[in-house]
């Protein structure tokens, strides 16, 4: 999506008419259907001003085409300017220019991260050089017209407001600098000079909308890339938060000392790259002769990474790096120099089949690591065993002295990038309040179906793309097949649809094998992994009624080990275990419908609930 598109010609005139912010906000509010904050207009007025003095040379062709605010296609990130043409080859050429009002910096110990006021205090951010750089990469990897047509995309940074110092401009940066030219207060001749030498003719005038409007290709998944990033391949070019998350864990790893332990608590929501951030901190601590392993509580991503390293490492180096999150019962204090813990909120108090062995895995896990990193989100506690809290580990980590930050991840990655689709999942469900009360405008294919066959043919037909479709259900049917392998778990009566659970066969490996799109996932093997398209079965134990979302754990399974003690929880405590049964259903469905990339397809049990996802959507 491209907020603003004119030629040179009409944008000059727009910023010397005096109303450059205005006709963006227009543009923003027609296509987005949400406005913006009165920094953002103000960033627009006094940023493309210098952008018009720049561009106000004859030699840069009047009909050479300025894009502003571009939407990068699969995440929630938007280039701030680009400026296109061709050069004298007929060679077409997309300058990237990313803008800040920046006037001062912090230099840091991170790679390509700087300190500066932003947001109403003063934090650390990328370096504007390696944030243009990595949008450009981006936008190389998603868009099939660039790769396609041989576009040259070329990075670059402008800040208007900052002199030159020895801090932004440092030999610290310089190799980000060489990749995305940086340029300050007194360079705009030199900007308009790198412009040039890319862009001499207008060049083709549909090039942005055919950009715009494009094919993306398919997105790479942790999974698929997982042998490339292992080997030290920069398979994922991390963005904005990534890049700040990952340098900081990497820094409190060098400075952690036994007897000062350095806990890092990273909460994010689906699809901001929580695995992403751990899989290359795991890669690169390791490089650096630490030594690391990657914790989940969860088996199938485990499973599903070890299938994919087959070729690269053996079992046995395998479980050196990766393991389970019940791994710490017996290790010696300050047995790992870093411990990198994915989906944390899914860690249980007691390990072991039985929940009956070692004390609590927040609390293992911190006394056998030097430094300790924990990505979280609280709202996928999808079980009655999960503990994985931030005041939970914050509690182990001061027993044991150590130092606690926490940080934030917010860079949208899954649902075709949209962070409107997921507060709409929030708001929905009625796990939170938000302000997304509609899917109307929102990028990511959502449909409700009117049966489990129109549900399931529709998976069917978008994994014949690229083996990236699954179904997936709530747990409200009994695994009979376990017994009796000719029985059918899941089917309605009046319909032919007929479906095992997925966990006999394939298991763990459920979401890789091409047969298994005939099968139905849990939340069990489904959860830290993802897919183009998800389908998404609703079960009994969450309806509508009135409007109000109602759950009933009595609905579940008996196979179901995720809620098991349910009714003596609630005989014990009441209204607290009702509440808590209420937000363990509410998340199943919340992770279940975030699986997905592309799209996620949705048929409920139940015909008043149908009715409200249709009209809420």
């Amino acid at each position: 999506m491209i907020i603003y598109q004119q030629s040179k010609d009409a944008f000059l005139h727009d910023v010397i008419a005096g109303d450059i912010e205005e006709t963006i906000l227009q543009a923003f509010l027609k296509q987005t259907h949400r406005s913006t904050n009165k920094s953002e207009v103000a960033s627009w007025r006094e940023s493309l001003s210098y952008m018009e003095r720049v561009l106000a040379d004859k030699s840069i062709p009047y009909d050479s085409q300025v894009a502003i605010e571009y939407h990068l296609p699969q995440t929630s990130k938007r280039i701030d300017f680009m400026i296109t043409g061709e050069d004298h080859e007929g060679t077409p050429h997309i300058i990237i220019i990313e803008l800040k009002q920046w006037s001062h910096a912090n230099a840091t110990k991170k790679d390509a991260v700087v300190e500066t006021f932003v947001g109403g205090g003063v934090r650390e951010v990328s370096h504007p050089s390696y944030q243009a750089w990595s949008y450009a990469s981006l936008l190389q990897d998603f868009n099939q017209t660039v790769y396609e047509d041989q576009i040259s995309l070329q990075p670059c940074a402008y800040l208007h407001n900052y002199s030159e110092d020895e801090v932004i401009s440092s030999d610290f940066y310089r190799a980000h600098i060489q990749r995305a030219p940086l340029f300050l207060k007194h360079d705009a001749l030199k900007l308009r000079e790198f412009i040039k030498r890319f862009i001499h003719v207008g060049g083709s005038k549909n090039l942005l909308y055919r950009i715009d409007n494009g094919k993306i290709k398919p997105s790479k998944s942790l999974a698929d890339s997982l042998e490339k990033v292992v080997i030290g391949n920069d398979e994922f070019v991390m963005i904005d938060d990534q890049k700040v998350v990952y340098e900081t864990a990497l820094a409190l790893s060098k400075m952690a000392q036994p007897e000062h332990k350095q806990v890092l608590i990273v909460e994010g929501g689906p699809g901001t790259g929580k695995s992403v951030v751990a899989i290359n901190l795991l890669v690169e601590s390791t490089r650096r002769g630490l030594l690391s392993q990657y914790v989940t509580k969860n088996a199938a991503p485990r499973a599903v990474y070890e299938s994919k390293l087959a070729r690269t490492m053996g079992r046995t180096r395998f479980g050196m790096l990766f393991t389970g999150s019940g791994s710490f019962l017996n290790a010696p204090q300050n047995a790992y120099d870093i411990l990198i813990v994915d989906e944390a909120h899914r860690l249980n108090e007691k390990s072991g089949l039985m929940r009956n062995l070692g004390e609590n895995q927040v609390k293992e896990i911190i006394k056998a690591s030097r430094c300790a990193v924990f990505f979280i989100d609280e709202d996928q506690k999808v079980t009655l065993h999960d503990i994985g809290t931030q005041e939970e580990i914050t509690r182990w980590a001061k027993q044991f002295g150590s130092s606690v930050q926490t940080m934030k991840l917010e860079s949208q990655f899954r649902c075709n990038g949209s962070d409107g689709y997921l507060a709409w999942v929030d708001e929905t469900l009625q796990i939170r309040e938000t302000a997304n009360t509609s899917l109307a405008e929102i990028d990511f294919d959502f449909r409700v179906m009117d049966s489990p066959s129109q549900l399931r043919d529709a998976i069917y037909e978008k994994n014949k793309e690229h083996n990236k479709a699954r179904l997936v259900a709530g747990y409200c049917w009994d695994w009979v097949s376990k017994r009796d392998s000719g029985l059918m778990d899941i089917t309605f009566p009046g319909t032919d649809f007929a479906a095992q659970w997925n966990l006999s066969s394939d298991g763990n490996l459920w979401i890789l094998a091409p047969e298994s799109v005939h099968q139905v996932g849990c939340i069990h093997t489904c959860q830290g992994l993802e897919v183009d398209y998800v389908g998404v079965i609703i079960g009994p134990d969450l309806v509508v009624r009135g409007g109000k979302v109602i759950t009933d754990v009595s609905k579940r399974a008996k196979t179901d080990g995720s809620v098991r003690g349910a009714k003596t929880l609630i005989a014990r405590d009441g209204a607290s275990a009702v509440s808590r049964l209420d937000s363990i259903i509410k998340n199943t469905y919340r992770t279940l419908m975030t699986r997905g990339m592309k799209g996620c397809y949705v048929w409920s049990v139940d015909e008043e609930t149908r009715r409200y996802l249709q009209d809420t959507k």
